[in-house]
């Protein structure tokens, strides 16, 4: 038995510092709490993009100089929070805040592997738990002087409260004007500051912590020789090929015999034949990446031969995968074709496309099996597949497709492109003025910033552009027919 030695850290490889925070960790938690309490608002605007600002200027004063790779996952983070200003649509903002951790994560924590790229992603939030100790370590160190000075100040805060508060209720003119002077805060408006300013200030902490600690994970170290052979995931792939070598070959029929193929053989439109397909081809693109990842991490590749029918079975079944990824693609061409783009078939497709990249470095690292950089790349293609989809404008570019259909065809759905941001708003005012009213009703007089942290770039274009604009009330019925 083994008795573990007192005071070890809960994660062993994870060893805590010697010394405590220093000055410019303190001051580095310090800088990002007081931006994100004071820069972050619950709307999406600029000041969170100043706030990770804040946030990574601590940091890198605490950290140095970083390497070329840490600054691009930075620059990455400070990418994403700045759609928060770029772009008014309500969903790419939470998107973009999850997407800015993870890469401000991956930043400070590194990781190449699955294990290293699994605690890169929650290193920053471990390591402002663990650095609890480690600044209050570096606060002891400066001993009763250090204290002093907020001890000051809260004496001070709670003597101006108090005779505040008593000489405004003695006199009325001196009540109104502490009123002036004091901002019309409630307490859920200091709640947030505070939660907003704690999260920053640990998450920056916790950066630091990693800097002055780093994990000692082992990535480069040998893995464990696979227990999987031949005869064990030889006949499931196997079958897995054959059963999509059939279905590509009836996607070729499809593809080459067109719609009226697809009429004489399935009995329904074109249309509809690519709808009743399209979610079920992208599980199974999703699903045979999980597959072929297990069965090369398992499989035992000692000999020739082994690698050689490793190849074949995996190198065909992704082959063979990326070809149905492409149906996949080409199903949503045709449906988009028939009923125009929204902004969740844009995002899938994007999606799909980015798991054609996946397929491509998969066959990539099959030829030599060594893949060690996949996990990475995947995960930064990913990243870089969002950011570009986000800086696209969707929904500008869904607008747009949407408004010049219309203009061949006079077929729009003004119901769905009401439900746009401001980001659409360029393209709809090209719309006649009935569509327009329709499309546009509920952006006129919308307003939701209430001082300039809240500014957004793509609101302010929007208003810009409604001006002079005639948008009124409007009986809407869409003339856009056909199932969706």
């Amino acid at each position: 038995m083994v008795t573990p030695q007192p005071g070890l850290p809960f994660l062993p490889w994870w060893k805590p510092p010697t010394t405590g925070a220093s000055n410019k960790a303190l001051a580095a938690g310090l800088i990002a709490g007081l931006g994100g309490a004071f820069l972050a608002v619950p709307n999406n605007g600029i000041g969170w993009f100043l706030a990770g600002l804040c946030g990574v200027g601590g940091v890198l004063l605490y950290a140095g100089r970083p390497t070329v790779e840490r600054a691009l996952w930075l620059a990455g983070a400070l990418a994403f929070l700045a759609m928060g200003f770029l772009r008014a649509a309500e969903w790419i903002f939470p998107l973009s805040i999850m997407a800015s951790m993870l890469c401000g994560s991956i930043a400070m924590a590194g990781g190449k592997t699955v294990r290293g790229l699994v605690f890169g992603a929650v290193g920053v939030a471990l390591g402002g738990l663990r650095s609890i100790p480690w600044v209050a370590k570096g606060l002891s160190k400066r001993g009763p002087i250090g204290i002093r000075p907020f001890v000051s100040v809260g004496v001070a805060l709670v003597l101006l409260l108090v005779f505040g508060s008593l000489l405004a209720g003695a006199d009325k003119g001196f009540n109104d004007f502490l009123e002036g002077l004091v901002p019309d805060l409630d307490v859920g408006v200091y709640v947030r500051m505070g939660f907003f300013g704690v999260v920053a200030a640990a998450g920056a902490l916790g950066a630091c912590y990693l800097v002055a600690a780093p994990p000692d994970i082992k990535e480069d170290a040998e893995a464990r020789p696979g227990t999987l052979r031949l005869k064990d995931y030889g006949l499931p792939v196997g079958v897995l090929v054959v059963l999509f070598t059939g279905f590509v070959g009836t996607q070729l029929a499809v593809l080459f015999g067109g719609e009226a193929y697809v009429m004489k053989t399935a009995g329904v439109t074109f249309a509809e034949y690519a709808r009743s397909g399209f979610w079920q081809l992208l599980w199974v693109a999703i699903l045979t990446l999980g597959v072929i990842a297990g069965v090369a991490h398992f499989a035992v590749k000692k000999t020739a031969r082994e690698q050689l029918w490793l190849r074949v079975l995996l190198g065909s079944l992704a082959v063979l995968t990326l070809v149905i990824v492409a149906s996949a693609l080409s199903r949503m061409w045709f449906y988009q074709q028939a009923y125009g783009w929204t902004v969740l078939r844009l995002l899938v497709s994007s999606c799909e496309i980015w798991l054609a990249v996946v397929y491509l470095m998969v066959i990539a690292g099959g030829i030599t099996l060594r893949a060690n950089w996949l996990p990475k790349a995947i995960v930064g293609t990913g990243a870089a597949f969002l950011l570009a989809v986000m800086t696209m404008n969707p929904e500008r570019v869904v607008a747009d497709y949407n408004v010049s259909r219309f203009e061949a065809t006079k077929k729009i759905d003004t119901w769905y492109l009401s439900q746009l941001s401001e980001d659409a708003v360029p393209a709809l005012v090209r719309l006649p003025a009935a569509e327009r009213s329709c499309a546009l009703y509920r952006l006129k007089d919308r307003n939701v910033e209430e001082d300039w942290r809240d500014w957004n770039l793509a609101r302010h274009n929007a208003k810009a552009s409604l001006e002079g604009v005639a948008v009124t009330a409007a009986t809407c019925e869409s003339s856009y027919s056909g199932e969706r």
